[in-house]
């Protein structure tokens, strides 16, 4: 087929400092094959990731930016030496096959447990306003605590972790870095009215509720560069119990607008609620993407279908597919062929072994000649 003829879905494009095989990205997928110590298993994740690396961007998933930001066990984290040396195989798997990657950077706020906290300590968020969800611990799910509003003396730490986590990205070959502002963990409670009442310089109006996004983003993008960062935002998704903010276009438009000044590789939306319907609440996301001056990738339910439409209608620069690539390790190549798909094993999501994590099929030559006949 002639290159021409190819939608360029499929085909290669920019993306902050770098030229990506596609427009597809695989989205973060927390999967929970990680040491209780935060440490990557460094040979059964290469290889997951190595298998999913023919996307044009690999986000790998959401990694604990601290022993703090840590809410669901057995996730891995980017803050200490043990943690980046597990994490250069990732990287070098990837790298070896074309692909790029980045990391997501993640500190969770009040989703989580005093368990999973470092000398079982409350977890932290910016009002001590309980989540009605379940935190994954060691011991199994058990239910979320009022957490610890952060004094506003301790928020420049957190920033801190940030922008030690980026080094240590930097330092595990990540290509570059993703803020997780996203599902209702710690920069999406400072965003929203409804998990912010604070009254200090960091509550109140909108423009103090996305002061913390801004600073953070200002710290990872002096460790590393703009066009090496990513920021993931869901300005209407109700996951983990965070209520709606009274008006999102409102505060996310402000913040993408804001954000603009970072000269980012990107914006990563999720249209609607995670994992979810896409039409929960009315929200102009073309508004957000007019707004930001840089790449938009859409994320949340799409198919292929839905893809090449979106690309058809320049709805989204790039778009991102979750859930679609644990099963399908060789998702690109089945979109761009319309080859049937794998489905995932639900049970085998989060925790074990190589089973439902590394052995779902490629197609077989036989399989993909007989499409590509048709």
């Amino acid at each position: 087929m002639d290159q021409k003829d190819i939608p360029d879905l499929f085909r290669p494009v920019r993306l902050g400092r770098y030229q990506v095989a596609n427009r597809i990205v695989m989205a973060p997928l927390t999967r929970s094959r990680s040491g209780s110590d935060g440490v990557p298993r460094s040979s059964l994740m290469a290889t997951y990731y190595r298998q999913r690396a023919s996307a044009g961007l690999v986000i790998a998933e959401g990694t604990n930016i601290s022993p703090q930001g840590r809410g669901y066990a057995f996730t891995p984290g980017i803050y200490s030496q043990a943690q980046i040396d597990g994490w250069l195989p990732v990287t070098e798997a990837v790298h070896a096959i074309g692909g790029r990657i980045f990391v997501q950077l993640w500190h969770v706020g009040r989703v989580s447990h005093p368990s999973l906290q470092p000398g079982g300590v409350l977890p932290v968020a910016p009002s001590a306003i309980r989540p009605d969800v379940n935190a994954f611990t060691e011991q199994g799910f058990q239910p979320c605590v009022t957490p610890r509003s952060l004094e506003s003396g301790e928020i420049s730490g957190v920033i801190e972790q940030y922008r030690h986590a980026t080094r240590c990205a930097l330092a595990a070959g990540f290509d570059g870095v993703e803020i997780h502002a996203a599902n209702g963990y710690l920069i999406e409670q400072f965003l929203r009215d409804s998990t912010n009442q604070r009254t200090d310089c960091y509550g109140g109006p909108r423009e103090n509720r996305v002061r913390l996004l801004l600073e953070v983003t200002e710290a990872v993008v002096k460790e590393c560069g703009g066009d090496r960062v990513g920021v993931r935002l869901s300005p209407v998704t109700p996951a983990n119990d965070i209520g709606p903010d009274s008006d999102p276009m409102a505060t996310y438009g402000q913040a993408v607008e804001q954000l603009n000044a970072f000269a980012l590789a990107y914006i990563h939306v999720i249209e609607g609620a995670t994992q979810g319907p896409r039409d929960i609440v009315k929200f102009d996301f073309q508004a957000l993407r007019r707004a930001f001056k840089g790449v938009y990738i859409a994320n949340n339910g799409y198919d292929r279908a839905m893809a090449l439409a979106a690309r058809r209608s320049n709805h989204a620069d790039l778009i991102a597919f979750g859930r679609l690539f644990i099963a399908n390790p060789d998702l690109v190549e089945r979109l761009r062929i319309g080859a049937k798909l794998n489905v995932p094993d639900r049970e085998t999501f989060f925790g074990g072994g190589p089973e439902g994590y590394i052995d779902y099929p490629f197609l077989s030559p036989v399989e993909r000649a007989a499409l590509v006949a048709v």
